[in-house]
């Protein structure tokens, strides 16, 4: 009977003493606890925040444990931050303790990993609480109202995939030449000269580019003397080789009918030429001839110099002078290109197997011609030139074929897997997957892709860094570059890039409207949402937005939202 009463009574005393720790140690009010930012505000992709608060005097009981732990609520369910502990100064632990006496103040941080469900949320702390090993209470502190999400509109889909260039040319330079050869110290023009193979091929083309319509033809004729034997001498020679080969050269033409100026000039010495062939030639001693060439720029010095090195002038005199004494024939020739008209007619009819790589890609990017048709050729026609395929890949990319283009990109990064723009665009789809990590090492080997600054521009938001997100975009127009200006608090310049937009959607108003809540202007808020809403935007959406939540009160804003 005794064990039976003192069981009674311990057992009573227990739950006298877990009650008198229960009301002691109550929920505490909202009023002593502050959030920073308040609302929460998306950065990147995450939600930090920092909760300051206090616990009052005589509230910690002297043997409690407390687990404070950040509870983001949302649609239904939660997502728990990071905990943090505090105990009694009369618990033995590596906690933060707390005096009963004074209370005392704490911090809490916490780092949420945002998901587009948390836009209409509530920030609450939960404290649990036990002492001696055994559970007390829970309760929960709401300490701060929702997440200003807009950061989340930065839209990789928007960005525009990096374009592989063609190299198509309207007009295309050639330079066709053959050499007249002279004796030494002589002008005159040999029929053995004038009859070469060379001299004969060279006419031929000169007649073959003047008939032809899509062909511009220019004639030059350059004449040397070499650089030996002084120059006055050399300057009558040259002179004369010069004339001798222009009439020459006039009568050929006209005797062909080729009706086309002819340019001459000529050169006393040639020591450019002469350098060229010594610097490719197997002399022994061709170094010291061109130490020579560079210590010394008069010519009379040169030739006194090179012929004092008798070990070698001997070979020059057989093997590199005779060929500097010469007129070069030269043949300008413009090859002029299938205009825009042409090129959009051969697209369109079985003349597109006659085009060449660089048309056809020129082409794709004209008006009226099927990106894809034209694409898809390449990829079967010249299946190992990786800009086919990248841009197959661009055309699947804007219809939001996202597997396709995926696929279409890595073909193309594995035929050139130095290619910039396949990276780039590799980068694209990694950030609309949600993979940050993998579109900053894909962008860092994307160096010269014709968009890239864009595709860095919306990481470097994704990121949370938004100085260097609007250093990226630089002067572009779009609704990206405007929101990384929103993010960074340039209003002025934010609504500047948004005007200059040529094909303004939704979203473009719709960060209009951000721009007016965030200057107080109210009637630009209604006016830009009405804007939105006509071009789409949800309703819902604009509802649940806190960037709009002190405007819902206006009347035009009500009405329009059907409130």
């Amino acid at each position: 009977m005794r064990k039976l009463n003192f069981i009674l009574t311990f057992v009573i005393a227990v739950g006298l003493l877990a009650t008198s720790c229960s009301k002691k140690m109550e929920p505490l009010d909202s009023s002593l606890f502050t959030a920073n930012p308040s609302p929460l505000e998306l950065v990147g992709s995450k939600v930090p925040v920092t909760v300051n608060g206090r616990y009052p005097a005589k509230w910690f009981d002297k043997k409690a444990e407390v687990v404070v732990t950040p509870v983001l609520k949302y649609q239904g369910t939660e997502t728990l931050g990071s905990p943090h502990s505090y105990q009694g100064e009369k618990v033995s632990g590596n906690a933060i303790t707390i005096y009963q006496a004074e209370g005392g103040a704490f911090t809490v941080n916490s780092n949420f990993d945002y998901v587009p469900a948390m836009k209409k949320s509530e920030l609450f702390l939960r404290f649990s609480v036990s002492r001696k090993g055994n559970h007390l209470i829970d309760f929960d502190v709401k300490v701060a109202d929702g997440i200003v999400s807009t950061a989340a509109l930065a839209d990789a889909k928007t960005v525009t995939p990096a374009l592989a260039p063609d190299a198509f040319q309207r007009i295309i330079k050639e330079a066709h030449d053959a050499d007249i050869m002279f004796l030494i110290q002589r002008a005159e023009l040999r029929s053995s000269e004038l009859n070469s193979g060379d001299v004969k091929a060279w006419k031929e083309l000169v007649q073959e580019v003047y008939n032809d319509d899509r062909k511009n033809l220019n004639v030059e004729v350059s004449a040397y003397a070499s650089p030996d034997g002084g120059y006055s001498l050399n300057d009558k020679l040259a002179a004369q080789r010069e004339k001798n080969t222009s009439n020459y050269l006039k009568k050929e033409l006209k005797k062909s009918k080729v009706d086309t100026d002819v340019n001459a000039k000529y050169t006393a010495q040639d020591w450019e030429g002469f350098q060229k062939l010594v610097q490719a030639s197997n002399l022994q001693d061709k170094e010291l001839v061109l130490r020579v060439l560079s210590m010394y720029n008069d010519p009379a010095r040169r030739e006194r110099e090179i012929k004092n090195i008798s070990s070698v002038y001997s070979e020059l005199a057989e093997t590199i002078l005779p060929r500097l004494r010469r007129s070069r024939l030269i043949a300008n020739v413009e090859i002029i290109g299938k205009t825009d008209e042409e090129l959009v007619a051969a697209t369109n009819s079985s003349a597109i197997n006659e085009l060449s790589v660089e048309e056809l890609l020129y082409a794709a990017t004209l008006n009226g011609v099927s990106k894809e048709k034209v694409y898809s050729l390449v990829t079967q026609k010249y299946a190992n030139d990786y800009r086919g395929w990248n841009n197959l890949g661009d055309v699947y990319f804007a219809k939001g074929d996202y597997s396709k283009a995926s696929q279409a990109y890595a073909k193309a990064s594995s035929i050139s897997s130095r290619a910039a723009e396949p990276k780039m665009n590799q980068a694209l789809l990694a950030m609309i997957d949600g993979d940050n990590a993998k579109a900053e090492q894909l962008l860092g080997s994307a160096s010269g892709a014709n968009t890239l600054n864009e595709a860095l521009g919306v990481l470097y938001i994704k990121k949370g860094d938004y100085t260097k997100a609007v250093q990226a975009f630089g002067d572009t127009k779009s609704n990206n570059a405007a929101l990384a200006q929103i993010l960074s608090k340039n209003y002025n310049k934010a609504q500047q890039t948004l005007n200059g937009i040529t094909a303004k959607d939704a979203t473009t108003n719709y960060l209009s409207a951000i721009v007016a809540a965030r200057t107080n202007n109210t009637s630009g808020v209604a006016s830009s949402l009405k804007s939105a809403i006509d071009k789409g935007a949800s309703k819902t959406e604009i509802l649940n937005d806190l960037e709009f939540a002190r405007f819902l009160s206006n009347p035009d804003v009500k009405n329009m939202l059907g409130l």
